[in-house]
């Protein structure tokens, strides 16, 4: 018998578990959660060692950068912002932690947890090395006699004069209010701003950030799309169902993990069984939405393929023929400006095609771009003389109404297009003619940015591409030229139109749209 297992055997079963609980976080929760959470039953999971293992790994000082994101109600915020700092405190008391959510409340609310806690005969019995301060104990803010503390503050909050070793930012958005862009983005502005500079030592304090995803350009969204790839993040991205092809799969490089990957391997299986059984999550799927379920339960900010306008949809065009165009449009959504924050310029150019005794429609080229009025100017006329639409369509706003002026003194045949409903409500208009199996694209990278474009909306950052989508099949639907099969059940033939350009049929060039 190993020294080990005698002094096991030989110590009393209470030492035992207190050893285990200040060595494991996960341990420790485990043992806490009756302090924390009294009269309700604790369900352990794998996903919650993952958590505990990865919080481990920063408290170590492996990981400086951390990412969570997790369904609510998954026990992210008693792991993270109760346990975690509780448990450094059993070995670094002189730790400073900063917490903060999109309301100070929830902040406050996590901190007197912490407070009880750390006052309980439970957690006392574990001969924690340090004493609460006493001239230093409110709720949002307290410390220890061995200078660590733990403030609670919000996404709105001044952090003037404030800092930590370890900063956490639970839940920074609202649900009810992150489809505002002005109140999304004043949280990523505090994080740019006000949090990055906010770390005791930046070489070796840490971020973590843990929360549902709630729109493809929320703080998790923002950080990825700007990490430094000297000192990336460690994302851990845990959905509520399991997808084989999810965008983010979860895998860790902790050395010795218990939990190296999603132990889970058929579709659609779930998180946590115990605490939500198919019953419960499909009722909570229900109340939030396609939308909301997409990125608060699977962690992906758009339904899966998609959803008014669904990936799926689309065809792809495979033939190394490409089709006689007999009608071809072009969709223009323009912009003011060139600056890095502005909105992109777009337009789409399409083509209407017979295919099997009807109209189909095809995307044959995408522009997108941040110029002054002077290129878009140029780039609309040279655009127009590499496809030579029959008409132009462009949105009536911006930098669209000079674009209008000017193209028409030009000779080109323009449209200005009022829109007469918001985005979305012109995207369902849209939608028939994808589903209907109408629309197709070319095998190529960027039609399929066009196709993820539409995906994510109304989430994502191309809902100007989008614009010249919708707009583009709203009007060839209203011509004719591209029916759903529910809209033409009546009619044997395909209807005349009357249209001067209906006897041009356009050869398109096949190296420029599979270019």
């Amino acid at each position: 018998m190993s020294n080990t297992e005698d002094l096991l055997k030989a110590l009393p079963q209470n030492a035992i578990k207190n050893e285990l609980a200040k060595r494991s976080l996960h341990e420790f929760v485990k043992q806490a959660w009756e302090v924390i959470e009294p009269g309700r039953v604790f369900h352990d999971n794998w996903h919650i060692q993952a958590i505990c293992e990865h919080l481990e790994a920063v408290h170590r000082g492996e990981i400086t950068r951390l990412i969570i994101n997790i369904p609510p109600r998954h026990m992210k915020s008693i792991t993270t912002c109760v346990g975690f700092p509780t448990w450094v405190w059993l070995q670094k008391p002189h730790t400073q932690f900063m917490f903060a959510s999109y309301a100070a409340s929830l902040s406050v609310r996590d901190s007197v947890k912490c407070r009880r806690l750390m006052q309980s005969p439970w957690y006392q019995q574990l001969k924690p090395p340090f004493k609460m301060d006493e001239d230093q104990n409110q709720k949002a803010r307290y410390s220890n006699d061995h200078n660590g503390h733990r403030l609670s503050t919000s996404t709105t909050g001044s952090l003037i004069g404030e800092g930590g070793d370890i900063i956490v930012i639970d839940d920074p958005h609202n649900t009810m209010e992150v489809e505002s862009a002005i109140t999304r983005n004043s949280v990523l502005d505090w994080w740019d701003h006000a949090v990055q500079s906010r770390l005791n030592d930046p070489t070796t304090g840490a971020f973590i950030v843990i929360m549902q995803r709630l729109h493809q350009q929320d703080l998790t969204g923002h950080i990825l799309a700007n990490q430094d790839s000297e000192n990336p993040w460690t994302h851990l991205c845990i959905p509520a169902e399991y997808e084989h092809k999810h965008p983010t799969p979860f895998f860790t490089t902790i050395p010795n993990a218990s939990v190296t990957s999603d132990p889970r391997n058929a579709e659609g299986e779930l998180l946590w069984k115990a605490r939500f059984p198919e019953k419960a999550l499909n009722h909570l799927k229900t109340s939030l939405g396609s939308y909301a379920s997409a990125g608060q339960l699977q962690q992906r900010p758009s339904p899966k393929g998609g959803g008014i306008l669904k990936e799926s949809w689309w065809r792809c065009w495979e033939s190394p023929t490409v089709p006689d165009f007999v009608y071809v449009i072009q969709s223009w959504d323009t912009a003011f400006s060139e600056r890095d924050d502005a909105s992109y310029s777009a337009c789409t150019t399409w083509g209407v095609f017979i295919h099997g005794s009807r109209y189909h429609v095809m995307l044959m080229d995408h522009y997108r771009k941040r110029v002054p009025y002077y290129t878009l100017r140029r780039d609309a006329k040279d655009l127009h003389d590499e496809w030579k639409p029959d008409v132009i369509l462009i949105e009536k706003k911006a930098s669209g109404q000079s674009l209008i002026q000017d193209l028409k003194q030009m000779g080109l045949m323009v449209i200005a297009y009022s829109p007469d409903r918001d985005k979305v409500s012109r995207a369902h208009s849209a939608s028939p003619l994808l589903e209907s199996g109408l629309v197709w694209h070319p095998d190529r990278m960027w039609a399929q940015e066009v196709i993820q474009h539409c995906a994510l909306f109304p989430a994502g950052t191309g809902t100007d591409t989008v614009d010249t989508v919708t707009q583009a099949l709203i009007r060839l639907r209203t011509m004719w030229y591209a029916i759903p099969e529910d809209d033409d059940h009546d009619l044997e033939d395909i209807p005349e139109r009357e249209d001067p350009f209906r006897a041009n049929v356009i050869p398109i060039r096949q190296g420029a749209i599979y270019g």
